[in-house]
Formats: C-alpha cells, structure tokens, sequence
C-alpha cells in the first residue's frame, strides 16, 4: 500500500524575490527621495512626512486583507500589485521634489504603498500555506532579506539614478522593469487559493475576522499584538540619517549616501535577516526580538557619543543595517508561528500593520528631535540627541513588554495535596 509524499517546500529565496518591489518602494521614498528633499527646500520634518505618507496605508492595511484573502488566488492579486506598483514608482520619479508639489507626491505615494500592501500580503499568503512549521523562522528570513535587500535596491540604486542619469523619470523606469521581470518567481512557489466561501462573500469576511480574533485574544497573540506596537527594532533612524541636512554632518554626501544608506545598507540588513532566521530555527523569535531591540538602542548611544566622520557614519549605518535584519527576521518569525495557515494574510497582515505603527511615529518623533535640538544646539546636537531618542524608546519598549509578559504569563497550578 501506498502512502503520499508531502510535495517539497518551495526554496526561500524565490519569497526573496517576490517581495523586492515591497520594499524597493519604501526604499526609493526613504533614501533616494528622503536625501534630495532639503536640497529642493524642504524641511527634515517634510522628509519625515514624505516617508510618513508611504507608512499610513501599511499601519491600516488589515481592513482590506480580508478582500485577499477570500477573492482572487495570491498570485493574481501579486500580479496586477506588481503592475501597479510598477507604474507607481514611474510616476514618483517624472513628478519634481518640491514645496509646490509636496501635497501630490504625498497622494502618489499614498497610493503607490497601498499597492503594495496587496503584493506583500499576496507573498504573505504564498509563504504561510506552503513553509512546514519547524521552517518559518529561517523562511522568514529569506523573506525579510528581500523586503530589506528591496529597500536597497530602491534607495541606492534609486538615488545613483536620479542624481546621474540624464532625466530622474529614468530610475523609476528601470525600477518598475524589474519589479515585471521578479513575477518570473511565481512559477517556483505553489498557488495558494482563495479561502473557501461558504455562503456570501460577507459571510467568509465574518469568518475571517473571527480567526483574527481568536488569534489575537490568545496569550501569544496578545504578546505579538504588544511586540507590534512598542518601539523595539524599528530601524526608523536609517531614514532620518539617510538626508542630506544631517548626513552632511558626518561629511558625506549622495553617492555615500546612495552606497551605504541604499546598495549596501539592503545587502548588510539581508544577511542580518539570513542570520536572524537562522537564529529564530534556534530560540524563541520573541526573546530573539527582544534582544537585537537592545542591541539596536547600544549602536544609537554608540554612533551617538563618537565623532562625526565619514568612517564613523559609514560604520554605524551597516551596524545598524545589520541589526535592522535581525529585528525584522525575528518579527516575522514569531508573527508566522502565530497565525498559522487559515487566513493567513489577514492574520499576518493585522500583525504587520501594527508593527509599521512604531516605525511611522518613531520617524517622525526622530525627525522633531532633531529639529528642536538643533535649533538650540546646533546640527550636531540634534543629531546627538535625535541617536538617544532611538536609544530611549527602544529600552522603554522593552520595559512595557516585561511588565506584559508578567501579566499575561499563565499561572502556575497549586500543586497537589
């Protein structure tokens, strides 16, 4: 008698693949667009804004993940979002950066980034169907290493483009070529197909979002919920460093920039995620993401206290680079061992939406920092302080955890008599 073979798990890298467009968009915005801002006489708060309006549908996008999960198969949606965020990234790069044109690259982002949201949840629910249990923590490396290598992509070599070749529309084309030429990697993962409808399409929504429920109302969901929010191993200063006005304090300019802030922060934050999920197959993705938070907020203080050179901004940039990919590797490690297979993108996606929260509000909060140290103190000093802000909420996060995990924490049975 027969018995049948489970079908072998896809290689990670091709999620790798898949997931660059994601965050070769939210690199182009961050790096490539972030460092000209204060060169077209706009605010580092306006930079902040900018990087901010890309962030806002990720912090919401759990109230339409339910439309992924329960209509198209994921590799439609991951279809026409690639196509979409394609045209988006053209249109970023033909509008000039500018005060008059502010509002409308912030829509055009806005909507960019909500495309995006459809792709990411698409690879989403690909890899939650098809990673065997004891795999997601390195799975969730890969993945990550594409999200942060993407980022790089969009931010180096973004910003090489638009400060060398002859028009600016150029980069996003190129850009938006490769995001068309990665669908090739749909045909290395299997389908995962539309949750089952029973009954209406309401219906299914309701049943969805009553696994969300029971999976945030859960003691590992409301520990993942808590992660999600709290300023731990946001990597939000790599945005805020990556402008002109501050990067210049170290004495660097574009093409370091482009080199360490984009190409190379994308390769070193990749082998740090390719190293935290090897970490996260070894120990609990939670305690792991706890301490790369502290080891986050160490390099802020560091990178803080020692003096303003080029070897020193390039230095602590790739440390911190690294450190980002460990923070993001384990995130979606404990996030994949809490959702499980059913409803998969909506799960995640809830999930992943909180935890953009932090990097949202840390971006801004680190960009007034600046702006009001500086303005008492100097450039310097505000980015002195704006480094021990990181530094400050970082361990904060880390002490409202604590106390949650001792809430939460289930209680010991009276022994016997």
């Amino acid at each position: 008698m027969s018995t049948a073979i489970a079908p072998r798990p896809p290689h990670p890298f091709a999620y790798t693949v898949l997931i660059v467009p994601f965050g070769a968009i939210g690199g182009y915005v961050s790096v490539a667009m972030v460092f000209l801002a204060t060169r077209y006489g706009l605010t580092v708060e306006d930079g902040a804004m900018l990087v901010a309006a890309g962030i806002f549908p990720h912090v919401w996008k759990f109230l339409w993940a339910p439309i992924t999960d329960t209509t198209l198969t994921r590799k439609t949606w991951y279809l026409i979002s690639a196509v979409l965020c394609a045209i988006g990234i053209v249109a970023m790069s033909v509008i000039p950066l500018g005060q008059s044109t502010l509002r409308l690259l912030q829509v055009v982002i806005f909507v960019t980034n909500l495309a995006t949201t459809f792709l990411g949840m698409a690879v989403e629910g690909l890899m939650a169907h098809a990673t065997p249990e004891d795999q997601r923590g390195r799975v969730g490396g890969w993945f990550q290493a594409g999200n942060l290598g993407g980022n790089g992509l969009g931010g180096g070599a973004g910003l090489w483009m638009l400060t060398h070749m002859p028009a600016p529309w150029m980069s996003g084309a190129v850009l938006g070529l490769a995001f068309l030429a990665g669908t090739f990697a749909l045909t290395f993962v299997p389908e995962a197909p539309a949750e089952r409808r029973v009954g209406s399409l309401f219906g299914t929504i309701v049943g969805v979002v009553r696994e969300l429920w029971e999976m945030i109302s859960s003691r590992r969901g409301i520990l993942c919920a808590v992660l999600c929010v709290i300023p731990i191993g946001t990597g939000a200063a790599t945005s805020v460093l990556a402008q002109d006005e501050i990067a210049s304090l170290w004495h660097v300019g574009a093409d370091t920039v482009a080199l360490v802030n984009g190409a190379l922060n994308g390769v070193i934050s990749a082998i740090g995620c390719l190293a935290g999920g090897e970490l996260c197959a070894r120990f609990s993705s939670r305690r792991v993401y706890v301490a790369v938070g502290a080891l986050m907020a160490l390099v802020a203080v560091t990178m803080a206290i020692m003096p303003f050179t080029p070897g020193n901004f390039i230095g602590f940039n790739l440390g911190y680079a690294f450190v980002t990919g460990l923070a993001y590797a384990s995130f979606t490690g404990f996030v994949l061992e809490a959702v499980g297979k059913g409803a998969a993108a909506t799960k995640y996606t809830a999930l992943a939406s909180l935890s953009n929260s932090p990097i949202a509000y840390m971006g801004l909060v680190l960009a007034a920092s600046y702006a009001r140290f500086a303005e008492s103190g100097g450039g310097e000093h505000g980015a002195r302080f704006m480094l021990y802000t990181e530094a400050i909420f970082g361990v904060l996060g880390i002490v409202v955890l604590a106390i949650v995990v001792a809430i939460v924490r289930p209680r010991r049975s009276a022994s016997a008599a």
